[in-house]
């Protein structure tokens, strides 16, 4: 799968069948859409597209209007946005940078620039609410009118439903904030993750007796707290652990958002390696807590509620043995 930031350069402008939108946890309903473009591009013997924002168009509004409070928290980082994209089966993403200029282009400007002068589009798919263009002034039926005018075809795909739920990113982030990870797995058709590097920390953990590996969030996530997880790509089996994502406030007073895990009974370095954080159950929020010596005594409670599910688990496993 090809990655552009931004629009392609000349030579990489192949004919495409293309989707737009966030895509932030490429959900089942995202699913969807995704397999009727690979199918449509396969048919027409085109490429299969993605164009996607960065940041999320929400956020960007938020930060001119200075307040935070109206972004949407992400459900996925990008490295994982990327990789559903590729299993999906896309040949290209655009990764659109979303700034002033950007937003501030008319439906029409939107039509020529981008989709007909930037990505040659042939076909396109959105959802049935799909709106476009500066304050949203294009809606699918202008878009339909524009693909008659330029020569490319338009689609759009129905509300995709769980029973009688809708499936959006909203509900996702609902489900992980509520720490209904059964819920949230219905929703994307996967159990939920976060992966990315091992990165440096500040080693405090291995003083108070549980070191752990770290992963930077860049944003701000759509769950926090204490978690029990189990985390891919260090051994062949995954490895149970007990997680706290969220800003450490009883070390650290940056709002620096970060992962931490704590591996049960593994003492390899990780440092450098991606891995793949897969969230199970949550077991509280996060705390600020008094003194080191507190926080330890609570690691430690969550290390053993932790360590008292995998039992559980595995008694439950050997008696279906």
């Amino acid at each position: 799968m090809k990655v552009f930031r931004g629009l392609p350069n000349a030579l990489a402008r192949a004919p495409c069948a293309l989707t737009i939108g966030n895509f932030d946890g490429v959900h089942i309903g995202h699913q969807a859409l995704l397999a009727r473009v690979r199918a449509a591009a396969t048919e027409l013997g085109l490429e299969a597209a993605v164009m996607t924002f960065e940041p999320h168009p929400r956020e960007f509004f938020a930060q001119r209007a200075k307040d935070m409070s109206k972004a949407p928290p992400r459900i996925a980082n990008l490295r994982d946005k990327m990789q559903s994209l590729s299993g999906a089966g896309i040949d290209r993403v655009i990764v659109e940078h979303f700034n002033a200029q950007f937003s501030a282009l008319s439906p029409r400007e939107f039509t020529e620039k981008v989709l007909v002068e930037g990505l040659h589009v042939k076909w396109l798919m959105v959802g049935d609410d799909f709106c476009y263009g500066a304050r949203r002034a294009g809606d699918v039926a202008m878009l339909m009118a524009a693909g008659r005018q330029y020569g490319f075809h338009v689609e759009t795909l129905p509300t995709v439903m769980n029973n009688s739920q809708r499936i959006s990113s909203s509900a996702v982030r609902a489900a992980l904030a509520a720490g209904d990870f059964f819920q949230a797995e219905q929703l994307l058709g996967h159990p939920y993750a976060i992966s990315g590097h091992v990165i440096h920390g500040q080693k405090l953990g291995r003083t108070l007796g549980f070191p752990t590996l770290n992963l930077r969030v860049p944003h701000r996530p759509a769950l926090a707290g204490v978690f029990i997880v189990q985390v891919h790509g260090l051994a062949e089996a995954p490895l149970a652990a007990v997680a706290s994502l969220g800003v450490r406030p009883t070390v650290d007073d940056s709002g620096r958002v970060l992962l931490e895990v704590h591996l049960f009974d593994f003492a390899q370095s990780c440092y450098g390696k991606v891995v793949r954080v897969e969230f199970l159950e949550k077991l509280r929020d996060e705390e600020k807590y008094v003194d080191l010596p507190t926080l330890t005594e609570a690691i430690a409670r969550d290390a053993s509620a932790a360590r008292a599910y995998f039992a559980r688990r595995a008694l439950t496993a050997t008696d279906r043995i």
